[in-house]
């Protein structure tokens, strides 16, 4: 049930093609399908996952959004935040760790990372781990 209400949160964004007509401001609405795209995690590309980039089909966004499946054995490698970021847990486990500080994580948590912490995040178990991410762009977008 709650991956069937996941298009419904989505209805705030716009297609890629309406997105580059749009302007800034104006209500959006993404296809997942059209910013899918395998490719390695961030911050260290360990292992593969599948992003979806919902965000940057939209002109004039002030934040990210975006959805990441890391792949089983993927992890986004430890790194340091310039700016909160929120970690949405849809499905899977895994290790969200910060500092010297290692939690394990399931579907249905949200992962509250700060400012100025080195934090990553790791796939664990035989399924795929399924992430929302969102965080604030320092600079609204052009595009």
């Amino acid at each position: 049930m709650r991956n069937k209400l996941i298009p419904f949160a989505l209805l705030a964004f716009a297609t890629p093609a309406l997105a580059q007509d749009a302007p800034a401001g104006k209500m959006t609405v993404i296809d997942g399908e059209s910013v899918k795209r395998d490719e390695p995690p961030p911050h260290g590309n360990i292992g593969m996952s599948t992003a979806y980039r919902y965000s940057d089909a939209v002109p004039g966004r002030a934040m990210e959004f975006r959805k990441r499946v890391l792949h089983v054995g993927a992890a986004i490698g430890a790194h340091k935040l310039a700016h909160d970021e929120v970690y949405y847990v849809l499905s899977g486990e895994g290790e969200a760790f910060s500092g010297d500080r290692t939690e394990s994580v399931k579907a249905g948590q949200a992962i509250y990372f700060f400012a100025g912490e080195t934090m990553g995040i790791r796939q664990k178990g035989a399924q795929p781990l399924a992430l929302i991410i969102s965080y604030p762009l320092a600079t609204r977008a052009k595009n």
